[in-house]
């Protein structure tokens, strides 16, 4: 197999999961997934593919600078309604 062929697309990669055995270039059958041998193996590695670490680090601290401003004015209504 060559370095630009993809194995998912092959006869010799499909055969061990369809159980045939002709050769050649074949498309893989629905329901089987197609293997990448270039993917991650960890849960961070597929994380950190998919989202860069800067927006996850951006994503936390607006969702707690916006949680910490709600926590705010809810202060703010509490404290004005005991003055009535």
């Amino acid at each position: 197999m060559s370095q630009t062929e993809n194995p998912a697309t092959t006869t010799e990669t499909t055969a061990t999961m369809t159980g045939t055995t002709t050769t050649g270039t074949t498309t893989p059958t629905a329901g089987t997934a197609p293997t990448d041998a270039g993917a991650p193996t960890t849960i961070r590695a597929r994380f950190e593919s998919r989202f860069p670490r800067g927006l996850i680090i951006r994503l936390i601290a607006y969702l707690f600078v916006g949680h910490l401003f709600a926590f705010f004015v809810y202060l703010l209504f509490v404290l004005g309604g005991q003055n009535q």
